[in-house]
């Protein structure tokens, strides 16, 4: 309780510090000679810069055509690697273990004028293997998957068309889980499954997007993917979606700017399955296919040093996936509000507060969740393309309506990526 008070006097402190703009895949700050501060607002969040940076196909606006391909430059790889120990406590008691929170090994760049790629790969760990909940001991922390390998064809029209084929995030990740500053602490919203149904709103996915950005602040990207994540197509039918956002002021809503949006997401997925195995990559034939829907609303607002990001979200499943209340289709909302502060010069203090939520139908009310969480990072050193921070991060969690089932997560750890 003495370390989350002093946490929260961090937190308190924010407001009298003052900051500067701030560049981390951190193979590109070795590229340019920028500090990694020049896209992130402290790592792994990007300021406008670094938003405007990624939709430009990892070059500088303006530089296409004269930017350095990896055959010019050092190899373009970078790696992230957390690490600490964290209390987890329940009802049940109290357990501290160190961790290892996951290990990203990336590289990406430019490999002719306009035309860039992505690679993400997560490598499986299996020692040591212990989870902060004390589960998983017999069992990897991480599952090897190749999260990302795209290529992003840039300014087909310039600015206004950008093609990006491979897996990917999706545009429709206006608030992107992979590059949030919580490590224990998810966006849950992405991660609620419902029975029958097993798409993951989370998921990096495989397919193609366009996507584009006008000089009023408008901002569209819309897809054609499998909806299966990495896993095969298991029904022969593609998921469609669209996103859409207006920045008022100037900026990209990310740090400066004040940013609306929309996304929706529709897609069907079979209820007969396993299908039989047709295609040469695993497809299957899955029949009886329904459909589902996700939809929301998102909003960042800046002013100053302060970032408010806050999401809104309706998933809907035919009735056919309702094992519940089979006459109903499957209703639910959630989404989380967060608050982000960042200090001292260069960007060296991050301080944040989180809430999630999702309220399930009543008949349903055990998966009703809600978490509060708060953070304090600061960023060690002045290095270029190289970031250690270390990271506190508290969360109390509530599961259930009738049945509350409590958690409460400590997290110190140590933030690496070079």
């Amino acid at each position: 309780m003495k370390k989350f008070i002093l946490f929260l006097i961090t937190l308190s402190l924010c407001e009298f510090f003052s900051t500067t703009d701030s560049f981390s895949i951190p193979s590109f700050a070795r590229k340019y000679g920028f500090n990694c501060s020049m896209c992130h607002s402290g790592f792994t969040k990007l300021n406008d810069f670094g938003q405007r940076f990624r939709d430009n196909g990892y070059q500088i606006p303006g530089q296409a055509g004269k930017e350095k391909t990896v055959f010019e430059t050092a190899p373009p790889i970078a790696m992230r690697l957390p690490l600490g120990r964290t209390t987890y406590n329940t009802k049940d008691g109290t357990v501290n273990s160190f961790n290892l929170y996951g290990l990203d090994l990336l590289a990406a760049g430019v490999l002719h004028k306009n035309i860039s790629f992505l690679l993400i790969y997560t490598p499986r760990i299996d020692e040591p293997s212990a989870l902060y909940n004390g589960s998983g001991i017999s069992g990897p922390s991480q599952n090897g998957a190749l999260e990302s390998a795209s290529l992003v064809f840039s300014n087909i029209i310039p600015n206004v068309l950008n093609i990006r084929v491979g897996r990917f995030e999706p545009g429709y990740h206006i608030f992107s889980s992979k590059r949030t500053y919580y490590l224990v602490q998810p966006y849950e919203i992405y991660g609620m499954t419902t029975t029958k149904n097993s798409y993951v709103f989370d998921d990096n996915q495989i397919g193609i997007e366009a996507s584009g950005h006008f000089k009023m602040g408008f901002k569209y990207a819309a897809g054609i993917v499998s909806g299966n994540g990495s896993s095969p197509d298991n029904n022969g039918r593609e998921d469609v979606y669209l996103s859409l956002s207006q920045t008022f002021g100037k900026g990209d809503g990310q740090s400066a700017g004040q940013r609306i949006g929309i996304f929706g997401y529709f897609g069907s997925q079979p209820l007969t399955l396993p299908g039989t195995v047709i295609g040469n990559f695993g497809q299957t034939n899955g029949r009886n296919n329904k459909s589902f829907s996700r939809i929301g609303f998102n909003g960042s607002l800046n002013y100053k040093t302060f970032n408010v990001q806050m999401l809104y979200f309706m998933g809907s499943d035919d009735k056919a996936f309702n094992t519940l209340s089979p006459t109903v289709n499957y209703k639910y909302t959630g989404g989380f509000f967060e608050l982000d502060c960042i200090a001292l010069f260069n960007n060296k203090l991050v301080t944040s507060l989180m809430y999630n939520w999702i309220q399930p139908p009543d008949y349903d009310s055990d998966r009703e969740f809600k978490a509060y969480s708060a953070l304090c990072r600061y960023y060690l050193g002045d290095w270029q393309a190289v970031n250690v921070a270390l990271h506190a991060e508290y969360t109390h969690r509530i599961t259930g309506s009738t049945s509350k089932y409590l958690e409460n997560i400590f997290a110190l750890a140590l933030d690496f990526a070079f």
